[in-house]
Formats: C-alpha cells, sequence, structure tokens
C-alpha cells in the first residue's frame, strides 16, 4: 500500500530518505472561500511548480491548487534520477507518431536535464543535485543494441551521447555485470523533495498563490471562465493547467477520469541504504552517475549525499511488502559489488509512477486555455521542468505550431479497475524477459 494518502490538517508524509533529510517547506494556507486568478494549476508537483514559476516569470497571476502539500505525490517520492530520454521510445518513434511537434518534442526531452539544472541554478535551489551524467548499462550482450540504436539515433539530435563497451562500464560503474551502455554527460540526480520546496519556495517569492490540502474535487467552465473546486472553496481562472499526473484519480474519481483512466499507477519502491564506507563508495560508480539499466525489472541506483546508495525495485504478492524486498535488493546488490558487504537500508517507501501502454506521455487540450497531461512512464524528473515552461507558453496563447507538445485525444485503457489489479503481475512478464536474450 502506498502510505500516506488521506489528507486532512495535517499531512503525512511517507518514511522516505528525502522527508526525512529535507529542509521543511513553506507554510501554505487551504483554499476556502471564492479566489480568482488569471491560470488555475492544479497540482503541487514538478509540472505545477514549473508551469507557475515560468507564468510568473512572465509576470501573469498564477495560483496552485494543491491536494496535499508541494512534493507528497510523485515529485517528492521518486528515485531522483535526472534522465533526458523517455524509457522506451526513442527521438524515430516520436517523430514517428507526431510528426514535427514530435521533433520539437525530441529537443525538449534531449535539453530536459540541462534545463532542470539550469532553473535549480538560477533560482538558487539546493536539492544536493550532482550533473554527474545518466548511464544506462545493458544487461545482456544482445541488448546492446538497445545502448547502439540510443546513441545513433539521439546523436542525430545533438545529444552528448556516447557508446560504451563492457570495459568502459565495468571501470565507470564498478562491477562486470553488464555489457557496455549507453551514456548520457548532461544527466544526474538531484534530491526530489528538496527541488519541489525549493520550487514552491521560488513561485511563492515571484508572487503566485500555492494552496495546499485542499484537493480539487472538481471543475466546470462557467461564464467563460473555468472554476475549480475543493471542498471547502473555490477558485476561477481565465486558464486551467491539470497537472495532477499518476495521481489524477486517487482524491477524486470525478476531477478527470478519462485522464486518470489512460494511465495506469504502478506502484514504485524506493529504497536507500546506510551510507556507504569512503573505501567501498571509491569502488562503486565512483563517479556518482546515475544508473538504471535495460531489466524490465529495472536495476537501478544512485549516491545521495550522505553516500547512501538510493535504489528499489519491486514486488508482488502479499505479506511484509518492505521486507521481502530488502532482501532481495541486498542479494542483488551484493551480486552487482560484492565489495559492498553487508547491506542494511535505513529507509524504504514507495509512490505511483504513471504507466501508458505504449510509454509516451499524454498531453491534452481539455477545453478553451485548458490543459493536462499523464504518464511520465517513470522519466518525470527531467521532463516535467521543461513541460510546465511549455504549458506556460501554451495558456499565454503560443500557436501550437511554436509549441513542443503533441496534443492527443485521451484514450481510456478499458477495465481500468481490473486491469489495475492486474498490472502488479507483469513483473513476472518482465523477469521472464530478462532471463531471455534478444
Amino acid at each position: 500500500m502506498m502510505t500516506g494518502l488521506t489528507v486532512a490538517s495535517t499531512v503525512t508524509w511517507p518514511h522516505s530518505l528525502w522527508a526525512a533529510v529535507t529542509p521543511q517547506g513553506p507554510e501554505l494556507p487551504e483554499l476556502a472561500g471564492s479566489e480568482k486568478a488569471d491560470v488555475i494549476v492544479v497540482g503541487g508537483g514538478f509540472t505545477g511548480l514549473s508551469t507557475a514559476l515560468h507564468l510568473r516569470e512572465a509576470g501573469v497571476d498564477v495560483a496552485i491548487v494543491e491536494a496535499a502539500e508541494p512534493g507528497w505525490g510523485a515529485s517528492g517520492r521518486n528515485n531522483g534520477q535526472v534522465i533526458p530520454t523517455l524509457s522506451r521510445p526513442d527521438p524515430e518513434d516520436i517523430i514517428a507518431r507526431h510528426g514535427a511537434v514530435g521533433e520539437r518534442f525530441v529537443h525538449l526531452l534531449r535539453d530536459s536535464a540541462s534545463t532542470l539544472f539550469d532553473v535549480a541554478r538560477r533560482y538558487g535551489i539546493e536539492a544536493e543535485q550532482e550533473q554527474a551524467g545518466w548511464v544506462q548499462p545493458v544487461h545482456s550482450p544482445g541488448r546492446i543494441k538497445i545502448a547502439e540504436r540510443r546513441v545513433r539515433q539521439w546523436s542525430r539530435f545533438g545529444a552528448p551521447v556516447e557508446l560504451l563497451s563492457r570495459e568502459q562500464v565495468r571501470d565507470m560503474l564498478g562491477s562486470d555485470a553488464w555489457h557496455g551502455g549507453f551514456w548520457n554527460r548532461t544527466g544526474g540526480h538531484i534530491n526530489p523533495l528538496a527541488l519541489a520546496r525549493g520550487l514552491a519556495r521560488s513561485v511563492l517569492g515571484l508572487g503566485a498563490r500555492v494552496y495546499a490540502r485542499s484537493p480539487a474535487v472538481s471543475f466546470e467552465r462557467r461564464n467563460d471562465r473555468w472554476v475549480v473546486k475543493t471542498e471547502k472553496g473555490e477558485i476561477s481562472g481565465g486558464a486551467l493547467v491539470m497537472a495532477t499526473n499518476a495521481y489524477s484519480g486517487e482524491f477524486s474519481k470525478q476531477l478527470v477520469p478519462d485522464i486518470a483512466h489512460e494511465v495506469m499507477p504502478v506502484l514504485s519502491w524506493q529504497m536507500a541504504t546506510q551510507p556507504l564506507s569512503d573505501n567501498v563508495r571509491k569502488t562503486i560508480i565512483a563517479g556518482r552517475q546515475a544508473m538504471s539499466d535495460t531489466h524490465g525489472e529495472l536495476y537501478f541506483a544512485r549516491y545521495d549525499a550522505r553516500n547512501r546508495l538510493v535504489t528499489g525495485g519491486a514486488v508482488i504478492g502479499p505479506g511484509n511488502k518492505a521486507e521481502r524486498l530488502k532482501a532481495r535488493v541486498t542479494e542483488r546488490l551484493q551480486r552487482l559489488w560484492p565489495q559492498i558487504g553487508e547491506v542494511g537500508f535505513d529507509y524504504v517507501w514507495n509512490g505511483y509512477v504513471g504507466m501508458t501502454s505504449d510509454f509516451l506521455p499524454r498531453i491534452h487540450k481539455l477545453g478553451p486555455n485548458a490543459y493536462g497531461w499523464t504518464g511520465c512512464n517513470g522519466r518525470a524528473v527531467a521532463l516535467t521542468i521543461p513541460l510546465g515552461d511549455q504549458l506556460a507558453k501554451a495558456v499565454r496563447g503560443a500557436p501550437d505550431s511554436e509549441l513542443a507538445l503533441p496534443f492527443t485525444n485521451p484514450v481510456p485503457i478499458p477495465v481500468h479497475g481490473l486491469m489495475r489489479k492486474l498490472a502488479p503481475l507483469m513483473l513476472l512478464v518482465y523477469r521472464r524477459r530478462d532471463a531471455r536474450e534478444i
């Protein structure tokens, strides 16, 4: 179960590393009574905060309506890897699907990691950010084709990518477990909750309003304005951005059912080891890159500022999932890096990732000057910051031909409730595929 879903007068945070080490966010009011803004943003995660930030930079009056607190959802629970690609589709896939706007979206993706780090620097946000690069090692000899394809396609668009040999990956990661890989120098990692809270402070500093503990229950078009209702109030605006992603249906089933039902919220588990000694740390990912490999049951890891290895995994079935996961991931880490020795985990937590059937994000027009999106597919950290900039431009009237937003109509997944219950079983499929050569 995901912890802390019920929102009352106070918010229950997950027992995560990020919640433990990050300074508290700003004190925020609830939405009560009737308010107005030029633009309403629903959702105080990375997308909503970035949208508001870029609107305020342009002098637009904007208010965020957040169900819990900024960063409470996926934006503050994830692994913090800053990855400037999608999880599976490559540039040619994106352009084949979306044409010219797909090509603009590819350029947005190419620069997405650097955009995030640039925003953090510009606003003096301290989020333990390290632009040390991102590496995707391949876990079987045949899957080097994945890395070759990615290097070829991303090189065509000017991304600073490189194909790594088995020896180079061994030297970079300190393990013989992989067979080469894909390397992008612009990636890296952050403390995601610190980034969310830093963005919230920056947004407030620019004069935006942020209403917390105020789940939106519905929205409607009234007298040429959008009206968003919460339990205690409502706010109207000339434009609307729905930035709720994987949590679109978690607080109100009636808010955006078509969007909520086109994405599969999959529970993702994160965990942080005890700090590694300097001697061991220097032999495991010595350059402190972010790493996530080609397994369907993903192997991933990065360091935090205290030299904890932040990793995670997946688990299905009944029983104490956290304890079962600790045992499974301990075995994995010791197999990948025998030099790690005894492994202890101080933090284990989870949250939803919004998955789509084709691993492409869904970006929509919801009505006159109203927009929404979902489907991060595990790549939201880098993607959402420039995406917020694009959504801000959209509500300010930029023509579609200038936007890197591949708009589609919502396509709900049939029998969504049943499929959501069955989704965890895909882990068995991934494990079987991972064991096969391709």
